[in-house]
């Protein structure tokens, strides 16, 4: 095919730049890989006068991003705003009804209303496509959907949130403070200067809403993810996890039980000889399990300009190749609701801290707690003997049912020798 595919790109931002980047590095190359010219026609931002180091020459600028949906030179709409409402999701929803393809990198939207946009999608024939929204430049979207499309998927876990790895492997390494190692990834724009969508987890949340829709064939359930953020993790968690045998990660896990689905983010001890303990800074990790090929680990860069903009030009090289894969992998019609199974059914073996002022009797009280919700000690550290001052006692119990641990350490934060709100930490055994 000869006749190019038109490219309206809303939002000239580091994403935005970078595909008109990899869009005109690689010209050439890339017809041959969509069997037709990839031409940017019509372009959408704030600031017309700025230079993004990008050649614009010859482009139709609109200031009104909507009116890329109604421009009759533009075939496919590349949505690279962000945002779960607003601007983003009215141009998404404009474009997707004139009939025009959309391809975005806004994990917020699909992960708010990723199932209606793929219903208007399908309505009117055309692709929504989103490979950019999770873990940046690793094609787990095209994974699950195409290349483990014989599978059973039974669970995904994984890294989805380069700020947090960053910033929890950095104070393995050095020992230092959450604070401390944050402003540093501030400093070196790892981190946001108002950090709190990733270290509380919401960003990880909306990748993980998203890959379990499409591993389960269900439709996008962010409101049924559990999130937790890593503020709370310290040094001496760090530090008594080694001693365990285990790192802490920030850990998505999707995962089928009879009960129903698990969506969960939170801090997890992981084995320290796991792969995904080995995954280090800035880089992502998806780890999925299906009935016939088992494990397959997926690892790279989950965010940047080069990264994140190698996607959203993949997903613009199916499209002008005639790929119509459905965006969740399946009809609309066919997702199910997502049913998914509360935290508090969860069940399995946990790490918790507890300070505690070192006197006669403190282990007692922390035993009848234990004793009267069913909940099994598996060890036990004490470092150091203080008497009368506060000191670190550390625990990990076997499997145990999360409402269950809760109670327990409800009670136990009631007893007069405990001086901090007791720290638990979740294991999985990856």
């Amino acid at each position: 095919m000869t006749t190019p595919l038109k490219i309206g790109i809303a939002g000239l931002g580091t994403v935005g730049a970078g595909t008109v980047d990899v869009l005109n590095t690689h010209g050439t190359q890339l017809i041959h890989r969509a069997g037709r010219p990839l031409e940017i026609t019509a372009v959408s931002a704030r600031d017309k006068s700025k230079d993004r180091g990008v050649d614009l020459s010859g482009v139709t600028w609109h200031d009104d991003p909507i009116a890329l949906a109604s421009d009759p030179n533009v075939d496919l709409v590349a949505e690279l705003i962000g945002g779960s409402d607003g601007i983003a999701k009215d141009l998404c929803e404009a474009a997707l009804a004139a009939g025009k393809h959309v391809v975005t990198a806004n994990k917020a939207l699909i992960a708010h209303h990723g199932t209606v946009l793929a219903e208007t999608a399908e309505t009117n024939s055309a692709c929504l496509a989103y490979e950019a929204a999770v873990a940046g430049g690793i094609p787990i979207i095209k994974a699950l959907r195409e290349g483990l499309a014989a599978n059973r998927i039974d669970s995904l876990y994984g890294i989805l949130n380069g700020t947090c790895n960053y910033i929890l492997t950095n104070m393995a390494e050095s020992g230092r403070e959450f604070e401390d190692v944050l402003d540093e990834a501030q400093q070196l724009g790892y981190a946001e200067a108002d950090p709190s969508f990733d270290i509380d987890g919401v960003d990880a949340a909306h990748k993980l809403a998203i890959l379990a829709s499409l591993a389960f064939g269900t439709a996008v359930d962010f409101g049924g993810v559990h999130v937790e953020g890593i503020r709370h993790v310290s040094p001496i968690d760090i530090e008594f996890a080694a001693e365990l045998g285990y790192g802490i990660k920030l850990l998505g896990v999707a995962r089928r039980t009879d009960a129903g689905i698990e969506q969960r983010v939170h801090p997890c001890m992981v084995p320290v000889d796991a792969p995904i303990n080995h995954v280090r800074g800035v880089f992502n990790a998806v780890e999925v399990v299906g009935d016939f090929v088992d494990r397959t680990i997926y690892q790279g860069r989950g965010a940047g300009a080069g990264p994140t903009a190698s996607a959203v030009v993949a997903d613009i090289i199916d499209i002008a190749r005639g790929g119509r894969v459905p965006a969740f992998g399946v009809p609309t019609a066919a997702l199910k609701p997502a049913a998914t199974v509360a935290m508090e059914s969860h069940q399995g073996p946990y790490y918790v801290r507890l300070m505690v002022v070192d006197e006669p009797g403190v282990f007692a009280g922390i035993a009848a707690s234990l004793s009267d919700h069913s909940v099994s000690m598996e060890s036990v550290l004490q470092r150091g003997r203080a008497p009368g001052e506060p000191v670190p006692v550390v625990m990990t119990v076997h499997d145990t049912k999360e409402a269950d641990m809760v109670k327990t350490l409800d009670d136990i934060a009631g007893l007069s020798a405990v001086v901090e709100t007791p720290r638990m930490i979740r294991i999985e055994m990856v």
